[in-house]
């Protein structure tokens, strides 16, 4: 389990995927805007569902996200296309509508990305967004990541092109909390490596 101040990251439950799925995946207009393949019509309890809860892997790390005072399921967040070779992934959260607004994003992504750069030992992480996400763009910056560049006409939404940024996010860029947890989170003096987000 990965611990911010509000919340935490956790392995994905079964009870969680109901909910996820409803949430954030059965509100089409949300979920086109949030992932580049076309919404189709899926069960919860589908193998294909992207909050089935699936056997750890190299390439994607899956987590729910919890919050401490309530223990209720804030979203979801996880790293995919994890390149063990670059030492580079891509980032993305996703929240229920009822905790979206209050902050949760930007603590949601900076837990992440001390999981990418201190667990994970890796070098670049990534975020895509759509260009008219002006909360999305918000959280990258204020947890450090800088804008790459705007990819014209990149993503088919509702019927039409719309642009998407890159953003991206260096080891060496990384503000010290990120990956130096305080010592009572990584049990007194361990050494962990030196990022700043």
């Amino acid at each position: 389990m990965l611990r911010g101040d509000r919340i935490v990251l956790r392995a994905r439950a079964e009870s969680d995927v109901a909910v996820l799925h409803s949430e954030l995946y059965d509100d089409v207009a949300t979920r086109s805007r949030a992932d580049s393949r076309p919404w189709k019509p899926m069960s919860a309890g589908s193998v294909a569902s992207p909050y089935a809860v699936t056997e750890p892997n190299n390439e994607t790390a899956c987590f729910s996200v919890a919050e401490i005072a309530s223990d209720e399921l804030v979203g979801e967040a996880l790293l995919w296309g994890i390149d063990t070779h670059s030492r580079a992934a891509n980032v993305g959260i996703s929240l229920r509508p009822s905790f979206r607004g209050r902050g949760f994003g930007t603590e949601v992504l900076r837990v992440l990305c001390r999981y990418g750069f201190a667990t994970r030992g890796l070098h670049r992480l990534q975020l895509d967004t759509l260009a008219d996400n002006a909360a999305m763009r918000a959280v990258a910056v204020r947890v450090g990541f800088r804008a790459e560049g705007v990819l014209r006409e990149a993503a088919w939404v509702d019927g039409r092109f719309v642009d998407s940024m890159v953003f991206g996010l260096l080891v060496t860029e990384s503000n010290p909390h990120v990956a130096n947890p305080s010592e009572d989170q990584r049990g007194g003096d361990a050494p962990v490596a030196r990022t700043s987000l």
